[in-house]
C-alpha cells in the first residue's frame, strides 16, 4: 500500500480524507482513492463549519503523533473533504510514527 504522504526537509505532507460530524475524533487508517492516490481517513465530531473541523483534524494529528499543535498546519483543501496538511518535525520520526499508527488500523 502506497503511504499517503510525502517527506520534506521540514517535515511531511500528508494527504487526508475528513469526515466531519463522523461522531468520533479517530484516525481510520489508509484508503486508496478511485484515481489511485492514497489519503489517511480521519473522523472528527466537529461540524464542517467556521474551520471548526479542520480545527479538529489538526488537534487530532498533533496528539496522535506526539507533536505541538503549533506544528501541523493545512496546507490546501480549507473547504474540501480531501485536505493536505504539513507536520513539521524530524521526517524520519514523523514517518515512522504514521506508519505505527496506520498499521494499529484494521483496513
Amino acid at each position: 500500500m502506497a503511504e499517503a504522504w510525502r517527506y520534506s526537509a521540514q517535515g511531511v505532507a500528508v494527504a487526508v480524507r475528513v469526515t466531519p460530524r463522523g461522531g468520533r475524533d479517530d484516525i481510520d487508517g489508509v484508503e486508496t482513492l478511485s484515481d489511485g492516490r492514497s489519503v489517511v481517513k480521519v473522523r472528527v465530531r466537529a461540524i464542517a463549519e467556521g474551520g471548526e473541523a479542520n480545527r479538529a483534524v489538526i488537534e487530532l494529528l498533533a496528539k496522535s503523533l506526539g507533536v505541538p499543535k503549533r506544528d501541523v498546519r493545512l496546507l490546501s483543501g480549507t473547504t474540501s473533504r480531501q485536505k493536505q496538511i504539513a507536520i513539521d518535525g524530524d521526517p524520519k520520526k514523523l514517518g515512522e510514527a504514521l506508519r505505527q499508527l496506520m498499521a494499529a488500523k484494521p483496513d
